[in-house]
């Protein structure tokens, strides 16, 4: 599913418009895109929490040549799903 399925997706069990569904899920992406870039985690229960921990720096391998790289620190967006969503499943 991408994204413009699941907007129709949404517009149709919500009963809404195309337009106010897209709002909505654009709406509901950048408060994940904020909460994760000021440091905090998203948890929606029954479906799972966002989280965005610090990566150490590390050393790395170019594939191509086999050549070390240095690979610095960064934050890096996880999910987990929670128990709803695997039982779900």
């Amino acid at each position: 599913m991408n994204k413009s399925e699941l907007i129709e997706h949404i517009a149709r069990q919500a009963d809404i418009s195309k337009a106010a569904a897209g709002r909505s899920l654009e709406a509901v992406i950048g408060a994940v895109k904020t909460t994760l870039k000021k440091g905090d985690s998203v948890t929606i229960t029954g479906f799972g929490t966002f989280t965005a921990p610090k990566r150490k720096a590390r050393t790395g391998r170019n594939p191509r040549t086999g050549v070390a790289i240095k690979i610095k620190a960064a934050k890096v967006p996880k999910f987990r799903p929670g128990k709803g969503l695997r039982d779900a499943m």
